[in-house]
């Protein structure tokens, strides 16, 4: 990790610079698609590329959904509410593909995606774990730590500490 460019100052030897480059927010690049709106930066079905989080979706989706909604919700709502809230509607009704819709569209508005494969309802409701799946990894791809929730985000933001973007391994054309 480098040292800040304040820091780079008293660590530099005495009458050399030290060219420390500033560390920028991660966005992911821009792909347009026909329609002028981003494309998603995992697909829908690519849930091995974060297996972790597959497991954890799967057995209890009610975490992965708080963890996006309080990141969509810009921290109004706590990722234990959200959470909560899914997690009855799941219990009771079964229907909880009817309130976790509402966050896709959200997030899709937020970051200008496309709606793919088809209406967001309708991915919610024939693949939620899916949907889930798909939009934590777009939220952590654009540098947001789920685990620590909104505000420390923002906090890291404002300190300059910024996630790491989750890359692909290996080469792919």
């Amino acid at each position: 990790m480098y040292p800040s460019s304040q820091d780079a100052a008293k660590y530099a030897p005495q009458g050399y610079p030290m060219n420390i480059p500033e560390r920028q927010p991660y966005h992911p690049p821009y792909i347009p698609s026909a329609n002028g709106t981003a494309k998603w930066s995992t697909g829908l079905c690519h849930c091995c590329d974060d297996p972790a989080n597959c497991l954890v979706t799967c057995m209890c989706p009610c975490v992965t959904f708080g963890q996006i909604a309080e990141i969509v919700n810009k921290g109004s709502i706590s990722c234990a509410a959200s959470g909560a809230v899914y997690g009855l509607l799941l219990g009771f009704t079964g229907l909880s593909c009817l309130y976790s819709c509402f966050y896709r569209s959200r997030l899709r508005g937020q970051h200008d995606l496309e709606e793919e494969p088809c209406v967001d309802c309708l991915v919610h409701f024939f693949c939620e774990p899916c949907a889930l799946c798909q939009e934590y990894r777009e939220l952590k791809n654009r540098g947001f730590d789920m685990g620590i929730g909104w505000q420390c985000n923002m906090d890291r933001q404002s300190r300059g500490i910024t996630v790491a973007p989750a890359v692909a391994s290996g080469m792919k054309r």
